[in-house]
C-alpha cells in the first residue's frame, strides 16, 4: 500500500482558455464501488491511536513515523471493511426499521450521556448533528450484527483439538523454576552504613538460635511484606534482583540464607518450598487452549468472509 503523503490538485475554468490555480483538497485513499474513502476519514479514524503513539514514541520521531503509518493503513483497512459489510447489508436485502435506529440512539444517549442536554453538548463539541450521531449508531449495530452472523457464531472446538495443541506447544505451558519465599529486608543510610549491617548479623544470630524467620521479619523488616512475615509467596526468578535470585534458587527449603550485603540493602532469606520448571498439565491450560484456538478460528472465519464480499466488490487503493 502508497504511503499517506500526497496532494490532490484540481483545475477548473470557465472557458476552455481559463485555466484555475491548483486547489490542494481532501485526498482520496481507497474507492469501495463508488463510495470514498478519504484521507481526512482515515485520519479521524485513527487519531485516538496517533495521539498515543505520539505520546510513547516522542522522543524517537522516525519510529512514531512508522508507527503512524501502520495505524493509518490499518484504519483505511477497517473503514474499507466496515464500507464492505454496510453495503452486503444493502444488498443481501436486509432492513432495519427507522423504529428500531431511533431506540438505539435513545438508548447510546442514556448510557453515555445520561441526559439530552449533555448529549446535544458533546455533539456540539464534537461537531456533528443528530442525523450524523443516529447514522453513526445505525452503522455500528449493522456491522457489529453482521459480524456476530458470520464471525461470532457458536465454534466448536473439540477436545481432540485442544489435546493436539497441547502436544504440539509445550513450551507455551513450561512453568519456571519456583521458591516459596521469606524475606527480611533492611536499607541502608549509605553504603557504608555499619549500623544496618551490624543488625542484620544479630537477627540472623537470633534464627540461628531458633527465632521463627517470620516473627523477625515482623519486628524488623522495612519491606513491604513486613506484616506478612516478609512472605512473598511463590516467586519465579525474574522476580528478584540476580544477586538475590542466585543465592535463593541455591538453597535447599528450610534453610535461611547466609546474609546478603549490597550497597542499599541488607537480606536475609527463607525458602520454604520449592517448584521445579515443568510443562503444566493439560487440565490446568485446556481453557486457555480452546479460547485461543476458538480466536485463531474467528479470524480466520473473519478474513474469508471479508474477502468474499471484496471479490464482489470495486476496491482501489491510492
Amino acid at each position: 500500500m502508497k504511503p499517506f503523503y500526497f496532494i490532490l490538485g484540481l483545475a477548473a475554468g470557465a472557458s476552455l482558455c481559463a485555466v484555475a490555480e491548483p486547489v490542494v483538497i481532501d485526498g482520496v485513499k481507497g474507492v469501495v464501488s463508488s463510495r470514498v474513502v478519504t484521507f481526512s476519514e482515515v485520519e479521524d479514524y485513527s487519531r485516538p491511536a496517533a495521539d498515543a503513539l505520539r505520546r510513547q514514541y516522542a522522543a524517537q520521531p522516525d519510529v512514531f513515523q512508522q508507527k503512524l503509518d501502520e495505524t493509518l493503513n490499518d484504519s483505511l483497512e477497517q473503514l474499507i471493511e466496515n464500507d464492505l459489510i454496510l453495503r452486503s447489508f444493502d444488498t443481501d436485502g436486509y432492513k432495519l426499521p427507522d423504529s428500531v435506529v431511533d431506540e438505539l440512539v435513545q438508548e447510546r444517549i442514556r448510557d453515555r450521556f445520561g441526559d439530552r442536554i449533555t448529549f446535544m453538548k458533546t455533539l456540539q463539541a464534537q461537531g456533528l448533528t443528530v442525523e450524523q450521531f443516529s447514522r453513526q449508531v445505525r452503522e455500528q449495530y449493522i456491522e457489529s450484527a453482521l459480524r456476530n452472523q458470520n464471525v461470532q457464531k457458536e465454534i466448536f472446538i473439540s477436545p481432540y483439538k485442544i489435546e493436539n495443541y497441547y502436544l504440539a506447544h509445550p513450551d507455551e505451558f513450561r512453568a519456571e523454576e519456583e521458591i516459596k519465599l521469606r524475606m527480611i529486608v533492611l536499607p541502608k543510610t549509605a553504603p557504608d552504613d555499619t549500623n544496618t549491617l551490624r543488625l542484620a548479623r544479630e537477627i540472623q544470630s537470633k534464627i540461628k538460635e531458633g527465632a521463627p524467620f517470620a516473627e523477625m521479619a515482623a519486628i524488623y523488616s522495612q519491606g513491604s511484606q513486613q506484616h506478612q512475615g516478609g512472605d512473598w509467596g511463590w516467586v519465579q526468578r525474574s522476580v528478584l534482583r540476580k544477586e538475590l535470585a542466585d543465592v535463593a534458587f541455591a538453597l535447599t527449603p528450610g534453610v535461611v540464607s547466609d546474609l546478603v550485603d549490597t550497597p542499599d540493602t541488607c537480606y536475609l532469606m527463607l525458602v520454604e518450598d520449592k517448584h521445579p520448571s515443568h510443562v503444566r498439565p493439560l487440565t490446568e491450560v485446556a481453557t486457555g487452549i480452546e479460547n485461543n484456538l476458538r480466536l485463531k478460528e474467528q479470524a480466520r472465519l473473519q478474513k474469508d468472509w471479508i474477502e468474499g464480499l471484496k471479490k464482489k466488490t470495486f476496491i482501489r487503493y491510492f
